[in-house]
């Protein structure tokens, strides 16, 4: 009974309990024991050292967090998250019994206490974070947003347990007995997480594994400097954990001056953090959803800063503990539910990836440099100016007005995003404005969904199904009526994830439609409110009687499955496919319902049905190869990987193609780098393999962009350099190494001197041949000829272009664009002001390489005089044959074997001689040919 209703409370489904349950109790031990070990640090390091020395455990702490970071980071890459996790377990096990043993025996000294209460900081910093990290590989989006929610209680549930097993223990059996609870629950802890990894990651293959953990980008503080909502939000954080540690300060110094027992300290901190965190799930049930909806985002920031602020200065009227335990309440109760919400709405606005990239940062980083800033501040009031103590409070009220700056500038940041986002998204141009009307955003999200466009209610649809609000439930009903099918789909899916309680009642019209994609979120709403009885859902639908709604009932059970390995041997998915294959390879003509059955063989992932996917990958209809390279990224399967980016010359899948790449998620960049340096691709394809990079558009791209610009295929090499261009412009904040950026340059100007070397020796002999007759020099050959020279001026073109678009990753983008199109430009004033503009830009080596060339660049090359001014090396013809086919451009090599063919000159044997066993056909046909031509030579 008590089972089916947290199931039906949680939307728990079939097959998910089990594993559920798992991941309760793993972070529910997790913070219990943390709840246990952290009041009884805190009470013996006040007891032992006083507060006096709470200020340098401060800064010990942040510098801990900061140099852990690091080598945490470093580890990750080396080993995997299991065998991280449980070495974090093991040691804080261990080090919980040394604590316990030192405690027992009364060997605890100065040293020992600091150690241990930094441990303790940096223990609950990276148990969470290591529990949230392992939770994202267990669950896909679709299940995290329905099990969040249940998981997350036991982190509350375990707060308040663990607070007053404390409280009750510690008088009673002394503190260190009840450390010895706490690493009983870590081992159990140990036990959990080998269960949890039987259960469901180690079925996941390694792209699944790092999709789902991502990957975090190098420099996150660049993306937040270089957005004032960031900053702003960053800010915020700081400063509001300045204010707790100021908070937290008065709060242990009053608390030890009164309980000097250390027990009983142990028993009233733990009594306390109980309480707070009972206090605060009562505000998040029934309090917070009401305030931030009613008053507003700016509102609901203000309140923590001025509850805090109201409290301190009431302190100073009333000096007494029970004014800072009111503080402290505010703190520990608003901080975790108003203020929660409010700054998670906060970043609504903010596109989806850049929150990811930026909130360990903020919620690490800053968090402990923020710490380390409030150390110093109490060493320097307390212990460098010996300042009474109530002059701490006075540094909170002057902080809290710093805090509320920073909220006043944030939300008119936020109002600024989002009428930027809505604007772009609506076409139109909008001006600045400096008055920012007092709306809640939740009213102003409403009145988009009753009158704005299709584009603007999309948008934020797609936003509502990031922070799952339940006020909207309302307004997005209404919106499954709009005319719009994509509106209509939109909406269904929002539904599924805000999981209301009531059902709407246009269901029988909607499964009625003919646009697929409405009938799967349709489908997959009913099964949400299908709860514990999906089985009533998947037969009814099934085998409807509209064959539609029978393959798109297939189509979601496939989704739903996926992970689920009991829901899908209860529904029999791998024989129902196999049947719904035969049904389509009877009747071949039925296209839509093929295109359905190729997205459930990728949606189910089952490898016995993906030859299925391999054969319908060459079909002779586009619309039906387009779904079956959609299906082969869903998979995730390394075996597809080969045969996508074989797709990615064809302009008509191209897109297509880089989709399903891209599914794979950044795992795949190492992956696709090897298949271009080892050749297991052909140019042509290879070719496009920078447009997946770019698609990524993170720190990865840019590093493996890099070094296809060492691959000798010029080809290859111009397409990373525009995909290396276009990530500048599109994403500044990427770091671009300049000593390598340079050294490109460098590369390309030595090919561009080669290609200006070949050009004018072929400019020579050109010029030499127009006084011979057409006996001794045919028409064939001048027109071959002709051929070459215009191939390398356009070479020399590409070959600037490169030059510049390398350029504009080393200096400002807009400046190097501007002073290129100077040069291509027909006005001769722009081309001398580029020059000179240029001129003073450039400096050092880099300057003296790169003048000549653009100086070259705006004149005529192809004049015999202008050739003798540049001083140029003049190379023997079959010096400039030799150089030519040395490069790696299979263009020129075309043109200088026919070139040869038609010269009938024989020293040009041993030339095409090397190329007769080439790996290219083309280059081996061409050689073949001018070979048979010299030798019809009498």
């Amino acid at each position: 009974m008590l089972l089916n209703l947290i199931k039906k409370t949680f939307d728990i489904r079939e097959g998910e309990f089990k594993i559920s349950f798992y991941m309760l109790a793993y972070i529910f031990l997790v913070i219990a024991s943390l709840l246990i070990i952290k009041p009884t640090v805190n009470a013996l390091f006040l007891s032992e050292l006083g507060v006096e020395n709470l200020p340098l455990a401060f800064l010990l702490v942040a510098a801990t967090a900061i140099v852990s970071s690091y080598a945490y980071s470093r580890a990750l890459a080396r080993f995997s998250l299991k065998k991280i996790i449980r070495f974090t377990l093991s040691v804080s096990i261990i080090l919980s019994i040394a604590l316990a043993l030192l405690l027992r025996f009364h060997y605890l000294n100065k040293w020992a206490l600091y150690f241990f209460y930094v441990w303790v900081a940096i223990h609950a910093v990276l148990s969470a974070s290591q529990f949230w990290v392992m939770a994202n590989l267990v669950y896909n989006a679709r299940e995290a947003k329905r099990l969040f929610g249940f998981i997350g209680s036991g982190a509350i549930l375990g707060g308040i347990l663990g607070g007053y097993l404390t409280s009750l223990l510690a008088p009673l059996i002394g503190n260190e007995n009840v450390i010895f609870i706490a690493a009983i629950f870590l081992g159990i802890c140990i036990a959990l997480l080998n269960k949890i990894w039987k259960a469901r990651i180690i079925k996941l293959n390694t792209f699944k594994q790092k999709k789902r953990t991502g990957v975090p980008e190098v420099k996150p503080i660049t993306l937040i400097k270089n957005s004032k909502h960031l900053t702003y939000l960053a800010g915020i954080v700081g400063v509001s954990v300045i204010v707790a540690k100021l908070v937290d300060y008065l709060y242990s110094d009053f608390a030890s001056a009164r309980i000097p027992d250390p027990d009983e300290l142990t028993s009233f901190f733990a009594f306390w953090f109980s309480t707070f965190n009972l206090l605060s799930l009562l505000i998040q049930l029934f309090f917070t959803q009401r305030v931030v909806g009613i008053w507003g985002v700016g509102f609901s920031l203000m309140l923590l800063p001025l509850g805090i602020f109201l409290g301190a200065a009431l302190f100073f009227v009333v000096p007494e503990l029970s004014v800072i335990i009111f503080i402290k309440a505010v703190d520990g109760t608003l901080k975790q539910s108003i203020h929660k919400s409010a700054t998670e709405l906060l970043s609504l606005p903010l596109p989806f990836d850049l929150k990811n990239k930026t909130k360990s940062f903020i919620d690490v980083v800053v968090d402990s440099v923020a710490t380390g800033i409030a150390g110093f501040i109490l060493i320097f009031a307390i212990k460098g100016l010996d300042l009474p103590i109530y002059y701490i409070t006075s540094i909170i009220i002057f902080l809290v007005g710093i805090w509320m700056f920073f909220i006043y500038k944030v939300r008119k940041e936020y109002f600024q995003t989002f009428r930027e986002n809505l604007a772009e998204l609506a076409n139109i141009k909008i001006k600045d404005t400096s008055v920012v009307k007092n709306v809640s955003v939740v009213e102003g999200m409403k009145t988009v969904f009753k009158s704005g466009s299709e584009s603007q209610i999309l948008f934020m649809l797609q936003k509502l199904q990031e922070i799952n609000d339940k006020r909207f439930i309302k307004e997005v009903e209404l919106l499954v009526e709009h005319p719009s099918v994509k509106i209509k789909t939109a909406a269904i899916q929002s539904l599924y994830f805000l999981n209301s309680k009531s059902m709407i009642s246009q269901i029988p019209e909607l499964l009625k439609s003919e646009d697929e994609d409405l009938v799967a979120a349709t489908l997959a709403y009913l099964l949400l409110h299908a709860q514990k009885n999906e089985a009533i859902v998947f037969d009814a639908y099934l085998d409807d009687e509209n064959l539609l709604v029978a393959t798109t009932a297939l189509l979601c059970l496939a989704r739903e499955s996926r992970d689920n390995y009991s829901l899908r041997t209860n529904y029999k998915l791998t024989e129902r496919i196999a049947r719904e294959i035969a049904a389509v390879k009877e009747n071949q003509a039925d296209v839509d319902r093929l295109q359905i059955l190729l997205k459930t063989i990728g949606a189910a992932n089952i490898a016995s049905f993906h030859d299925i996917l391999k054969e319908y990958l060459l079909h002779s209809s586009e619309a039906v190869q387009k779904t079956a390279i959609y299906a082969a990224g869903q998979t995730l399967s390394p075996e597809f990987i080969p045969l996508l980016v074989g797709f990615l010359p064809n302009k008509s899948l191209r897109n297509t193609a880089l989709l399903a790449l891209q599914n794979y998620g950044q795992q795949i960049q190492p992956t696709l780098l090897d298949m271009v340096k080892t050749h297991e691709v052909s140019i042509e394809v290879a070719r496009f393999i920078p447009l997946v990079f770019k698609a990524f558009h993170s720190q990865d791209s840019v590093r493996n962009l890099f070094r296809l610009l060492e691959d000798k295929d010029l080809a290859v090499r111009l397409s990373a350099i525009r995909a290396l261009s276009d990530l500048k412009a599109d994403f500044p904040s990427l770091h671009f190494n300049n000593a390598k950026i340079v050294s490109s340059i460098y590369e390309e100007c030595k090919l561009y001197h080669n290609t200006l070397s070949a050009m004018h020796t072929q400019i020579i002999v050109s010029y030499r041949n127009r006084k011979k007759t057409k006996e001794i020099v045919s028409e064939a050959e001048r027109d071959a000829r002709a051929s070459l020279l215009e191939l390398l001026e356009r070479r020399l073109d590409a070959g600037l272009e490169r030059i510049f678009k390398l350029l504009g990753l080393k200096y400002k983008q807009n400046d190097i664009t501007i002073a290129y199109a100077g040069l291509v430009s027909e006005k001769q004033e722009a081309r001398t002001n580029a020059i000179e503009f240029l001129d003073n830009l450039l400096s050092g080596e880099l300057k003296r390489k790169l003048l000549p060339i653009i100086e070259s660049s705006v004149v005529d090359v192809t004049s015999e005089e202008i050739i003798h001014q540049f001083k140029q090396k003049i190379l023997t013809e079959l010096e400039c044959f030799q150089l030519l086919l040395e490069a790696n451009d299979q263009k020129l090599k075309l043109a200088v074997f026919f070139l040869i063919g038609k010269q009938q000159d024989k020293k040009f044997i041993p030339l095409l001689e090397k190329y007769l066993e080439d790996d290219n056909f083309k280059i081996k046909s061409f050689a073949k040919e001018a070979l048979e031509e010299l030798h019809k030579i009498v």
